[in-house]
């Protein structure tokens, strides 16, 4: 059975457009308790949510369908989506709620899920809800609604879990950061984390008004970080995402660091360490640079579906511990079950420190290969797989770049657009590629 709702990374739309509705999201907490309470009699769930207007809305419809199928609901206001996987997992709960589009603009939003251990849950489980949405609800009764409450001091103790992922010798003391929160669900945690930690932070994007996340700040526009650290005369500045689970970084000079790079920097520390680092896991957007670089130090690189849910996966089979994307989903799981914005930096920072060096000279090894990554935003109808000018062209550029390059076409889990992607030696090539398939896919 395939699915209708759920992506790569739970359901997401534009609000006020199907499924993202209030009634929707009422059938969906339904159903998703009726799933739960076949192997739980009375389940609690938790639910957090990022900082957009239409959370609120959201929440209460949830809340609702939860209770309606007699699920207790935990509510903890604005959190990180990997705050609320924490949480799931130290309370013992059943499972953990996000509202959130992530990266996406204001007017989307969006629900994931996590399950009682902090995990994001597999494609088995979306489609036994999918199949229960199917099904005519079955209201219960008035003595067993479930209940809902506010968790006290959620952020606090998402802060302290944070801190607790570095050893108590790591201190901040003399380095000062931006953080830029995107105006998102970090604005209130992660400048705390880095200040009880000892750095002098200054602050950007972290004063939401339900429209403004994403809105030129955070992870997917990391210019206003680079001018802020240029501005502030900081060390590093650190950028999420909306929902605080994606990192880029940028040092003192204006480099900006991706997931790729960020990845190599915490395997290096812990070969440095002498810890075991069997393998790591990356996607197909993964820069072949990272992927040499790693296997001159005798670390394997596996390639993951993109989606930090087939990153852990793939982690989880093999027993391996570090993973992540380009885009900054980076996942650690000797320090958490989730990719975790604030814990990536950390880990970052920490490396910086044990090497006494800069983030820029950890990356002497890896010289990225230029990539050029396109979104193609296709006709109604248009299936690209049957474009034989896209194949054709497809097979001339993989022709021509041999071993010294990579195409990648695929549809995107959470957008309605054709991700082309072709990485060259030389930046000119990888352009040229790029704009000739995204041109064949639009014949």
């Amino acid at each position: 059975m395939s699915r209708t709702y759920f992506g790569t990374d739970g359901i997401r739309g534009a609000v006020g457009k199907d499924p993202i509705t209030p009634d929707f999201m009422l059938r969906l907490g339904h159903a998703v308790g009726r799933v739960l309470r076949q192997s739980t009699p009375r389940p609690t769930v938790l639910i957090g949510k990022d900082t957009r207007i239409s959370g609120y809305m959201l929440e209460s419809s949830l809340e609702a369908g939860f209770a309606s199928a007699g699920v207790d609901v935990l509510l903890s206001g604005p959190l990180p989506t990997p705050g609320v996987a924490y949480l799931t997992r130290a309370l013992r709960l059943d499972l953990g709620v996000v509202i959130s589009a992530s990266h996406n603009p204001f007017a989307d939003n969006g629900v994931k899920f996590f399950s009682a251990r902090g995990e994001k849950l597999p494609d088995h489980w979306e489609r036994e809800v999918e199949a229960m949405l199917l099904q005519p609800p079955q209201w219960a009764d008035s003595a067993g609604l479930g209940r809902a409450r506010r968790l006290e001091d959620a952020r606090g103790r998402y802060i302290e879990f944070c801190k607790s992922t570095v050893p108590h010798s790591l201190s901040l003391r003399g380095m000062k950061l931006v953080i830029d929160a995107a105006h998102g669900a970090a604005y209130h945690v992660a400048p705390d984390v880095f200040h009880e930690l000892g750095a002098t932070v200054v602050t950007i994007g972290c004063s939401p008004d339900g429209l403004n996340i994403n809105d030129g700040v955070g992870a997917t526009a990391p210019q206003a970080l680079v001018q802020a650290v240029a501005e502030h005369r900081a060390d590093y500045g650190i950028a999420l995402d909306g929902d605080a689970d994606r990192l880029q970084m940028v040092d003192a000079q204006g480099r900006l660091f991706n997931g790729d790079e960020l990845l190599y920097v915490m395997a290096a520390d812990r070969i440095a360490q002498r810890s075991q680092v069997p393998g790591v896991v990356g996607t197909l957007m993964t820069n072949m640079a990272v992927e040499l670089a790693l296997a001159r130090m005798g670390i394997d690189l596996v390639r993951a579906k993109v989606g930090d849910r087939y990153v852990l996966e793939e982690l989880s089979a093999r027993g391996w511990q570090l993973g992540g994307e380009s885009s900054g989903h980076l996942l650690a799981l000797d320090r958490h079950t989730t990719g975790d914005g604030i814990v990536s930096a950390l880990q970052v920072l920490l490396a910086v420190r044990r090497n006494g060096g800069t983030l820029a000279g950890l990356l002497e090894a890896v010289t990225l290969f230029p990539q050029t990554l396109l979104n193609v935003r296709l006709r109604d109808g248009a299936d690209w797989t049957v474009n034989a000018k896209l194949a054709s062209e497809r097979e001339r550029a993989e022709r021509e770049l041999g071993q010294q390059g990579r195409v990648l076409i695929r549809a995107s889990g959470t957008e309605p657009v054709l991700r082309v992607m072709v990485e060259a030696s030389e930046a000119a090539q990888a352009r040229l590629w790029a704009e000739r398939l995204a041109a064949a896919a639009l014949a």
